[in-house]
């Protein structure tokens, strides 16, 4: 392995393969561009969401008072990078991305299962996200022709038409800036930060001035507190929700290779990845909490969507500016968070078929065969079933990759055979055996709870104990993935 002078390894010439295209390349030195800025800009732009307000505000509707929430959102924050921080190592080293990474783990072959596995959770990220830009579309809709955006729920869909016609046509604007290309994606990030960030203020501000003052807002008790309707009952919730954060950014701390393999040096990912991430996160969460607590003040009931809380702005000219807003906002995060890594993926399962714009359209169908609307209908789905739920699937695929890269090959990696078909990562027909038992073990101890969780199974199927493990999913699949994978590849039990 031939190292620079910054001990940085040279991208070798790599062979033509069914394994290799363009996109799956290593990023040349020369292009690896990106400083501490550049990294921290893309945290602040991604972390400056709806659905960070929308992370927040639902501990809130949960229970928690505002500081309960916002601790526990930047708790989950801090745990959640240093995975984070180890798997962007390998991509700013060697400049590869994560489905390219997880060949060294999983196999040439087998890299398709966590790659396809975090593929689909973006899927329902990128469905999210458009459902929320066009409920912005529908309330703007519901300003300037009230009887056009009425109408009965679609009995199998559970949305009216409008609704849909609405969802369709900000889903299409996507797809379409996928097709645009990659510059495209750069100026809507630099427009969306500030932008929402504005709007967030702005919101926060009216909910203060409606609520006479943040007295109000922060004197509202915890719902676990002593003589609360969920006195004692704080642990329960609180663990399961920490699983929840961690599981927010579980699926960017596994593909964050994409993204850091463009950084300048391990120095410049490292920090604008500690700048970036978590106190955006609890910022931007704060005016979460506090809207979401003065609206229980204004209104007597708490209202957790923001699109929801816009709707009470009485200027029609500020209620659109709003929407639109939102729209840019969200459209920017769904395009770099929720398509650049799937569109990756989905080509990883083809290079020579599938391009970045063709994953970028597979991405986008599932997003609306999954029927987001019904992820985000109330808190207890978006954390419970949705973002616990997927961490069960990504903790191990986490814990086995930092196990291989870190404590089995010490960082060391020959970039060329991991786009050679017959090289040293092609284990047994592609599958490395011992990564896919250690997914399995990872994942099973969470699967009882999950099959409760979703109303499969009645909760009296399992013991207690058992179903109490999925509250920690994310923990306990990391762990197991880890520990397991080590375990087989010192006994060498499985090829």
């Amino acid at each position: 392995m031939i190292l620079d002078d910054a001990g940085t390894p040279e991208v070798p010439d790599i062979p033509e393969s069914r394994l290799y295209n363009a996109d799956l390349a290593p990023v040349p030195r020369a292009l690896r561009r990106w400083r501490i800025g550049s990294i921290a800009a893309l945290w602040i732009s991604m972390s400056a969401c709806i659905p960070t307000y929308l992370l927040a505000s639902s501990l809130i509707g949960g229970g928690m008072n505002w500081w309960e929430a916002i601790l526990t959102v930047f708790l989950g924050n801090l745990i959640v990078l240093v995975p984070m921080i180890l798997n962007a190592h390998a991509g700013t080293r060697y400049g590869i991305p994560f489905p390219v990474l997880c060949r060294a783990s999983f196999g040439t072959v087998g890299a398709n299962l966590p790659a396809v596995l975090r593929a689909l959770v973006a899927c329902g990220w990128f469905g999210i996200q458009a459902w929320i830009g066009g409920d912005a579309l529908h309330k703007i809709l519901e300003v300037f022709a009230p009887e056009a955006a009425a109408g009965a729920p679609i009995a199998v869909l559970g949305i009216s038409g409008s609704q849909l016609a609405c969802f369709l046509v900000f889903w299409g604007i996507n797809i379409w800036v996928v097709y645009k290309g990659i510059e495209s994606i750069r100026i809507l990030l630099n427009i969306k930060a500030p932008l929402l960030i504005v709007l967030g203020l702005m919101l926060l501000a009216w909910a203060v001035r409606q609520a006479g003052g943040f007295g109000p807002i922060f004197s509202q008790p915890s719902a676990f507190d002593a003589g609360q309707p969920k006195s004692g009952q704080f642990l329960p919730f609180f663990f399961p929700a920490l699983t929840g954060m961690i599981g927010f950014w579980a699926t960017l701390s596994l593909n964050i290779p994409d993204f850091s393999r463009y950084a300048k040096s391990q120095r410049d990912q490292i920090l604008g990845q500690v700048l970036g991430l978590p106190l955006t996160m609890a910022l931007f969460a704060f005016i979460g909490v506090a809207v979401t607590s003065a609206t229980t003040v204004i209104y007597g009931r708490t209202i957790w969507d923001p699109v929801a809380v816009l709707t009470h702005f009485q200027r029609p000219a500020v209620l659109v500016a709003s929407m639109l807003a939102v729209c840019v906002a969200t459209l920017a995060t769904n395009i770099a968070a929720n398509v650049v890594s799937p569109a990756n993926d989905f080509a990883h399962l083809s290079p020579n078929r599938i391009s970045f714009r063709t994953g970028g359209l597979i991405t986008g169908i599932i997003g609306v065969v999954i029927m987001p609307w019904k992820l985000v209908a109330d808190p207890s789905g978006y954390i419970f079933t949705w973002l616990v739920g997927y961490s069960a699937l990504l903790g191990p695929i986490g814990g086995i990759m930092i196990a291989d890269y870190f404590v089995v090959r010490k960082r060391v990696l020959h970039v060329a055979a991991l786009y050679d078909p017959a090289g040293e990562y092609r284990y047994t027909g592609g599958w490395h055996m011992a990564a896919v038992a250690a997914f399995i073990i990872g994942v099973l101890p969470s699967l009882p709870g999950f099959l409760v969780q979703i109303n499969s199974l009645p909760a009296a199927t399992f013991p207690a104990w058992l179903t109490a493990l999925y509250n920690y999913a994310w923990f306990i699949g990391f762990g197991a993935g880890f520990g397991s994978y080590l375990l087989f590849r010192r006994t060498k039990n499985l090829p």
